[in-house]
């Protein structure tokens, strides 16, 4: 029992990351009806934005590790932005009204570019963070094993949490989010109706990339160490929570990432760790045979 309550938390804090990962795949998916592939690279390139503002406000001497947070927070989210406005400018936006498979072939090629860019610039070796927000609350204790659970993990899970219900706020509630279903629904009506649909579709990548920088520090804190591999398994794993959830579902996509991150853990517990990926692809496929749009998804109406 102690060391279920103990990969229950660990699967839920993994769970935390793919979810804020899995909301951006989700919200681009809902808008255009594309996989941006270059998103979890996208989410690498945050992470080593992260871990070069720390080591400069270090470097600077702010020992204040809130305030360094909060600081690197800010600038990660503003550059991360840019990145994903870049990639929505160069490998989306002059495909649109190309045939379907050009913009995910486009944004596979930026994928590919992101990660080899941060391999040349800095190298291929892991990159360290010194440890930061160490310690955590002894939830109990039995026969040596103490169950814990750490300010890191309550950080991952609280902030997933308050970015879950402030994005669906802003896409259920606002009228930018009534832009967001407009052009999911007809782009074209849309734009007749005095939406701008460029606009929206700019800012919902640029809304998608400031995730993927949250998810980044998060994940840079949790783990202490980044490669510029980092991006391809997270991304696919996110994808693959969007996909669980329901992709175009917000909820659906936290959901998913909960799910995947508790697979990946409890399997890597109790059984072999080197088959925790093949479980959790297992398992969606499964869903997905008696549930084709997903646990949360809606089923596609098509008119005739």
């Amino acid at each position: 029992m102690d060391v279920f309550v103990q990969q229950l938390i660990n699967g839920l804090t993994l769970g935390s990351i793919y979810g804020l990962i899995a909301i951006g795949y989700t919200m681009v998916f809902g808008i255009i009806g594309m996989v941006n592939f270059a998103h979890g690279d996208v989410f690498m390139v945050s992470t080593f934005i992260a871990l070069i503002s720390f080591l400069v406000l270090t470097a600077l001497g702010i020992s204040s590790v809130a305030l360094a947070f909060l600081a690197v927070l800010v600038i990660t989210m503003a550059l991360t932005a840019l990145w994903g406005f870049s990639v929505e400018r160069i490998a989306y936006r002059p495909l649109r009204g190309s045939f379907r498979l050009a913009p995910l072939i486009s944004a596979i090629g930026v994928s590919i570019f992101l990660s080899n860019f941060v391999q040349v610039a800095q190298g291929a070796r892991n990159k360290a963070l010194p440890s930061m927000l160490d310690g955590g609350l002894t939830l109990f204790e039995r026969d040596g094993y103490a169950v814990t659970l750490s300010y890191k993990q309550i950080l991952i899970m609280a902030v997933t949490s308050v970015l879950l219900l402030g994005f669906w706020y802003l896409v259920q509630r606002t009228p930018f989010g009534r832009a967001q279903r407009a052009c999911e629904q007809d782009r074209k009506m849309a734009a007749l109706l005095g939406i701008d649909v460029d606009r929206t579709i700019s800012l919902t990548f640029v809304l998608g990339a400031v995730l993927a920088a949250v998810a980044g520090l998060l994940y840079l804190l949790y783990y202490g160490v980044v490669s510029f591999s980092d991006g391809f398994v997270p991304g696919v794993k996110a994808f693959t929570a969007a996909v669980l959830g329901g992709i175009g579902s917000l909820p659906g996509a936290v959901i998913g990432g909960l799910i995947i991150g508790l697979i990946e853990t409890f399997w890597s517990a109790y059984f072999s760790i080197e088959y925790k990926d093949v479980a959790a692809f297992s398992i969606l496929a499964i869903v997905l045979i008696f549930m084709p749009s997903g646990l949360l998804g809606r089923a596609e109406v098509e008119k005739v």
